[in-house]
């Protein structure tokens, strides 16, 4: 999910702060490589805010203790690099999340007196004061200046606040600080060294959606004076006060710092009682030793990174590398306590019986390459992942679409849990119940329904099974889901695709026959009149005039959507049909047709949702540049990979190419540094570019590795490569695909590169990565004009009708006019004899004139429908006569 920034373009600074005082020296291991200011900034234009974050957190864990820039707080990360001040260092966060939520509980130093109004109050900072690694953060604050450390546990988070000489220290508690607001909060001090609260609040992209967050604070050492504030004012004395979301609510304690200018604090949370966030915070961290849990920070950190182990390129290749594999894994994030208790989608609490329940799962940004990613090299946590999604099944009856905490935001179209449990599956993640999975993902797919929040799973899951396609209109829409129901079919066709790969897995072949029927519906909305996936109208026909056509300006998202498309363009997404690519291309007219359009394509980089190229920062688009191996052009996708990976992903600020999304842009790096990509969702399926190192390991499960050896780089292009599966001798790798079982066996590829393009390795039609045609319908049918035509009524218009071979076989098409009210239609039964593939690729293409007269005055429909012997009814060509 992408948040579109119409500013100017931010200045890219590095970002390795120095100067800070009392700094732990990096480990020897990944962790040291880590830069976790990379990603703090906007690019601007296009590219936006990347929104990550830069303080302290552990792989997936539920603390993440960081600062919250002011005025400048965005959305999931709260920090910008180009501000000067700080609000708070909040306990929980989401990297690169397109809409804001969490920032919970920011917790912010002063001295001398308390600020009047305690909830705007900010202080001052420079980066030359600031420094950070994976575990860690440190800055300092204010003037005069408290220098702020932060380490974390899973569940807890340990901080030092080192003031000057005063008696007027003080920790002001935000409680009613999140990022999106507050629907109650409260706060309460506890002796005169402790403090606890909770927060409830949500509403991610503006859904109603909500959590209790609760948290306990411990100091060091009492405090010397303590109160709370609402809008009122301030109440020095008081022990508590609660608040609404038109009620603010805070707290703070003051220290005496004049003889010990150290103030040392721990904080525990929990999304299920206070009692619980105490015992996570004695569970995780029952002493007093931030070193002590920076170190083990480190470690785990060292421990998590280095499942992928790269030698040779440039420290800022490796730099960069595991940064982006450290923004990889920071969610899903870990939702239940360290006694298994979480509250559920059905609102109680419930025991996970010694596994981690995780949440925050924002499937449509990370089925396509985090997912696949985080099974390959850590199936053991992925499959607590995986439950977690069956548990929220079970507890409300439907699988999540973007889970926020334990409810659905429903953000985003598609049932993109989905492709994210079946493409684990297929990635080897085995250590959960699959077979409710897959109960779960059919009634998602069969039964319309609303679960928590009023979200459905499908939405127009009626008329998409009625139609074959969910229709858009081309007039300013009464309801967004209206306008994006081009992308909606394209996604629930994928969707299905996936579901139909688990349920043949697990021995399903009637229900894979059915999904597998359901997963071509894509080609509902190809239009071989434009050469694209366009939106179709509810009548059946494709809107007259150019394929992008957009809603008006003051539209939903200022024109950020085109009729019929979330996020994107009908150019853009035309090439979202990963199961089956070698049909898309056969519609097209074939291989040389599909590269052609992606040279095109190509010509510019991360041209964002109003241009027909590529937007490389967005998700419908992660997999195209990797679709030349399907086209008989792999030299094309080692080069464009490469440019996208050299050109769009830097450690800086702007350092990626759209707002990270809980992982989802730095995934797609880590596998294209690697030379990999798993294109086609609910498969193990790994296509190949080049990769950036001359070595990398993944240690996959059961002991087994994967060596990825280059010689030749770092120049892109594959001049030959050789697999050896397992201990097995090495072969020629011919084909830009390695298959599935290598993820079982482990083994080694190598590849030899050179600096120009080999333009016939893999290129032959039959080293083409797999394609599942199955149940695909032979021809798709088109008229010119398309979809619409102006025709003076009792005059005779001419209107061309025809079919486009989408198979390789020749094909009989024939077609008959249905209904055509209040018109006449000359002739109106026919058939098309289409060819099979030709020796150079192409695929046949054969039209009919028709005299198309209108009675009278009006808008007419002539409905057409196309068969072919063996085959289901083929998509029906829908013609707008207007008189």
């Amino acid at each position: 999910m992408v948040a579109i920034a119409c500013v100017g373009p931010a200045a890219l600074v590095p970002v390795t702060a120095a100067g800070a005082a009392d700094p732990v020296a990096p480990g020897p291991g990944p962790s040291s490589l880590v830069d976790t200011f990379a990603g703090t900034g906007s690019g601007g234009g296009v590219v936006g805010t990347v929104d990550t974050f830069p303080g302290a957190d552990l792989p997936f864990g539920m603390v993440q203790w960081s600062p919250d820039t002011y005025p400048d707080r965005p959305s999931g990360g709260g920090y910008a690099y180009t501000a000067t001040e700080i609000s708070g260092f909040s306990l929980t966060h989401l990297s690169g999340a397109g809409c804001s939520v969490f920032g919970d509980v920011p917790v912010l130093p002063t001295t001398g007196a308390v600020p009047s109004d305690p909830e705007t109050a900010a202080e001052p900072f420079s980066h030359s004061e600031e420094s950070a690694s994976p575990g860690r953060y440190q800055v300092a604050v204010g003037s005069p200046a408290v220098t702020t450390r932060l380490s974390v546990t899973t569940r807890s988070g340990i901080g030092t606040f080192t003031f000057p000489a005063t008696a007027a220290a003080n920790l002001l508690f935000k409680v009613s600080g999140s990022a999106s607001g507050i629907h109650a909060s409260a706060v309460r001090t506890v002796g005169s060294d402790e403090i606890e609260g909770t927060v409830q609040s949500g509403y991610f992209c503006t859904t109603l959606e909500n959590y209790d967050l609760h948290f306990v604070a411990v100091f060091n050492r009492p405090f010397t004076a303590h109160g709370t504030w609402t809008k009122t004012g301030l109440k020095p004395g008081s022990r508590s006060c609660s608040g609404t979301f038109e009620v603010d609510c805070g707290a703070w304690v003051t220290f005496d710092t004049t003889a010990t200018p150290t103030v040392e604090m721990k904080v525990g949370i929990s999304y299920v009682s206070a009692a619980n966030a105490a015992a996570n915070l004695k569970a995780e961290d029952p002493g007093w030793s931030l070193p002590a849990v920076e170190a083990k920070a480190t470690r785990a950190w060292d421990a998590a990174l280095g499942r992928i182990a790269v030698s040779g390129g440039t420290t800022g290749e490796r730099q960069l590398f595991y940064t982006a594999l450290y923004h990889s894994l920071l969610d899903p994030s870990t939702f239940s306590d360290a006694n298994g208790e979480y509250e559920g989608f059905d609102g109680r609490v419930h025991r996970t019986g010694g596994r981690v329940q995780y949440a925050n799962y924002s499937e449509w940004d990370i089925y396509r390459s985090e997912v696949p990613l985080l099974s390959m090299v850590d199936p053991h946590v992925v499959s607590d992942m995986m439950q977690s999604l069956v548990n929220d099944a079970v507890q409300s009856g439907w699988l999540p679409v973007w889970e926020v905490a334990n409810g659905d935001s429903g953000t985003m179209n598609g049932d993109s849990g989905d492709p994210v449990v079946a493409g684990a599956y297929a990635f080897g993640v085995r250590g959960f119940d699959v077979a409710s999975a897959l109960k779960y993902m059919l009634k998602g797919a069969e039964r319309p329904g609303t679960g928590p929040n009023e979200v459905e799973e499908r939405p127009n899951l009626t008329t998409f099974e009625k139609l074959g396609y969910v229709p858009a209109t081309d007039v300013d829409p009464s309801s967004a889901t209206e306008t994006i129901g081009a992308s909606e079919t394209l996604e629930y066709s994928l969707d299905d695709f996936t579901v139909a790969q688990l349920a043949s897995a697990l021995g399903d072949r009637s229900q894979a026959r059915t999904m597998m029927a359901a997963a071509q519906h894509w080609q509902e909305l190809y239009n071989p009149a434009t050469g694209y996936v366009q939106a179709r109208r509810g009548n059946g026909s494709f809107p007259a005039g150019p394929a992008m056509q957009y809603l008006p300006f003051a539209t939903i998202f200022q024109g950020f959507y085109q009729t019929g498309f979330a996020e994107g363009n009908a150019p853009q997404y035309t090439w979202s049909v990963p199961q089956d690519l070698s049909g898309l291309f056969a519609l097209m007219g074939g291989d040389a047709a599909a590269t052609t359009e992606l040279d095109t394509f190509f010509t510019q980089l991360n041209a964002g949702p109003w241009r027909p190229y590529d937007w490389s920062g967005n998700e419908p688009d992660l997999w195209v540049p990797w679709e030349f191996d399907y086209s008989g052009a792999p030299w094309r996708t080692q080069a464009t990979v490469r440019a996208i990976a050299d050109t769009e992903y830097s450690l800086t600020p702007a350092g990626e190419p759209g707002n990270d999304d809980l992982g989802a842009m730095s995934s797609w790096y880590v596998w294209a540094a690697l030379g990999l990509y798993p294109l086609t969702p609910g498969t193990a399926d790994l296509v190949v570019s080049s990769p950036i190192f001359p070595e990398a390991t993944i240690h996959l499960q059961g002991h087994e590795v994967l060596r990825i050896v280059a010689s030749g780089t770092p120049d892109a292009y594959v001049a030959s490569a050789t697999v050896a599966a397992g201990r097995g001798r090495a072969v020629p790798l011919d084909r830009p695909y390695l298959s599935p079982g290598i993820l079982r066996t482990g083994g080694t590829v190598r590849f030899t590169l050179s600096a120009t393009p080999d333009k016939t390795w893999g290129a032959s039609p039959a080293d083409a990565p797999p394609s599942y045609t199955t149940q695909a319908a032979p021809a798709v049918g088109f008229t010119l004009p398309s979809g619409e035509v102006d025709a003076a009524a009792g005059v005779a218009h001419a209107v061309t009708l025809g079919a486009q071979s989408g198979s390789a076989k020749a094909t009989t098409v024939s077609w008959r006019v249905t209904s055509a009210k209040g018109v006449r239609v000359t002739p109106s039964s026919g058939h098309f004899a289409l060819p099979a593939e030709s020796s150079d690729g192409t695929f046949g293409r054969a039209t009919t004139t028709l005299e198309v007269t209108a009675s009278g005055p009006g808008t007419h429909l002539v409905h057409v429908a196309l068969s072919a012997p063996g085959h289901a009814p083929l998509p029906p060509v829908t013609l707008v006569v207007k008189a």
